[in-house]
Formats: structure tokens, sequence, C-alpha cells
């Protein structure tokens, strides 16, 4: 069944997608413009945010993977064992290795024997390592902030708190059930 689009004050701009969505109108009358609509910006967001990304990636002079593992390494408070490194980033210890020899080639780690256990390895982020990887970093974040800018703080928690019922619904076991359009 076809849902009604939630009007628009007239000084509301278009975007690239109320276009998408009155050209499908047509051509699939069961289509709900406000869910085609809604999942169309959010993919469109999330391809734009990727794009940011890997534009960071390149300003840093980063690959993916050495983002990656920087990341991962910030994330347990800037140092981390091989071990769990290759955990968080699901890899073989023989992968994870040679990342890290790049990185440390690079001055972007370094790795050390445990002050606890003189068997055990420690990889560091090195203040080099933790300056490129927060430059990216930052990069992503201002462009998060500018886009979200155009909402005032309450609507940005509703936006939030929205995002995240239909995240659970997504995470939840029951996700096989059939569109009914």
């Amino acid at each position: 069944m076809a849902h009604p689009e939630e009007p628009r004050t007239p000084s509301e701009p278009r975007d690239w997608t109320d276009e998408h969505v009155a050209r499908w109108q047509p051509v699939l009358p069961g289509l709900d413009p406000v869910v085609e609509g809604a999942v169309t910006r959010m993919k469109k967001l999330s391809v734009h945010l990727r794009r940011v990304r890997e534009q960071s990636l390149v300003d840093f002079d980063l690959e993916r993977h050495e983002f990656d593992t920087l990341h991962k390494i910030a994330g347990r408070g800037g140092s981390a064992a091989p071990s769990e490194l290759a955990q968080d980033l699901d890899l073989a210890p023989a992968s994870v290795s040679g990342r890290l020899d790049a990185l440390e080639k690079r001055g972007f780690v370094r790795r050390t024997q445990s002050t606890t256990d003189r068997r055990r390895v420690v990889v560091e982020l090195t203040a080099a390592g933790r300056e490129t990887w927060l430059g990216a970093m930052d990069v992503l974040g201002h462009e998060e902030y500018r886009l979200l800018g155009v909402l005032d703080p309450g609507e940005r928690t509703l936006l939030n708190d929205m995002l995240r019922r239909v995240m659970v619904e997504a995470e939840s076991t029951g996700t096989t059930r059939p569109w009914h359009g």
C-alpha cells in the first residue's frame, strides 16, 4: 500500500533522492516514498562518508589496512598485543606481523617486550602514529559534525535514537521476515 510522502514546506530544498523517489513511484506503485527516501539517503550518506574517509587516507598517505591497524591499537588505549590485534582485525597472526613490520618501518608503531611477561610483545603507537591516525580521524569527524550540524542538539539525539531502534531490528535474529510491498 502506498503511503503519501510527508508534506514539505515550499522553502525546503529538494535533493537527489526526491527525484529518485519521484522517478520510481510510477514504476512501483506500492513504493512507500518515506521508506525509500530514508533508506536511499542513508545509503548515499554512507557512500559520502566513505569517500571522505578514503580521501583522508590519501591525504595522510595511509593504506586502508594501515589505518585499520592504527585504529585498533588506538582503540585499546595505544598499545596491544599482536594476538589481540589479530583477533580485533580478524586476521591470522602472520598477517598482523606483516602489517606491524610495515608500520614499524614507517615509524608509526614500536614493539617492545612486556614489562610483566618477557615472552609477550606489546605494540605501541608512536607519537607519529598517533598524530597520523588522529589527523585521518579528524577529517571524517569534521565532516560528520558539518553534516549533522544542520540539526539542533535535540534533533541529533532524536535521529540517533531512531537509528538505534532501526539497527536493533536489523541486528535481531528475526531479520528473515519477507517484505510485503
